[in-house]
């Protein structure tokens, strides 16, 4: 009866201290689940901060990239613009050019009285022509010009 109560007493006890290792295992897995709930929030904070910065750098790339852009198009404007420019002062002269050409052979026509009235008509009016291409071309340059 001894043995038998002894051995009850040792399963009794056994089953109690296990009992209470285990209840303080519980706490100590709820304890660490607190703590890691803490830790996921704080990394979720960092992570959230991480992201506004990135946001933020990107946001600010994308407004230097439009800025340069910007600076491009005016440039690449500025270019056009004078190379029109450039254009209009190249046909200019070369219809002055024409002009004096045909004024020197309308002189040198009449001088030797080879050339017909109705050449030199014609030779009038290729001039008179040519004079009014050169004022369109000057009032266009002179709006260029005004626009640079």
């Amino acid at each position: 009866m001894k043995n038998s109560l002894l051995i009850i007493a040792v399963i009794l006890s056994a089953h109690y201290f296990g009992n209470a290792q285990e209840t303080q295992q519980v706490k100590d897995s709820i304890a660490i689940t607190q703590q890691k709930v803490k830790e996921d929030k704080l990394n979720l904070k960092e992570d959230k901060d991480q992201l506004k910065q990135i946001e933020k750098a990107e946001k600010e790339r994308r407004k230097a990239a439009k800025a340069q852009k910007k600076i491009d198009k005016e440039l690449k404007k500025k270019e056009k613009l004078a190379k029109a420019i450039a254009s209009k002062k190249k046909g200019v002269k070369k219809s002055e050019t024409k002009i004096r050409k045909l004024q020197s052979k309308l002189a040198k026509g009449k001088s030797k009285g080879k050339i017909s009235p109705v050449k030199e008509m014609e030779i009038n009016q290729k001039i008179n022509k040519l004079e009014l291409a050169i004022a369109k071309d000057k009032e266009k340059l002179t709006k260029l010009e005004q626009r640079q």
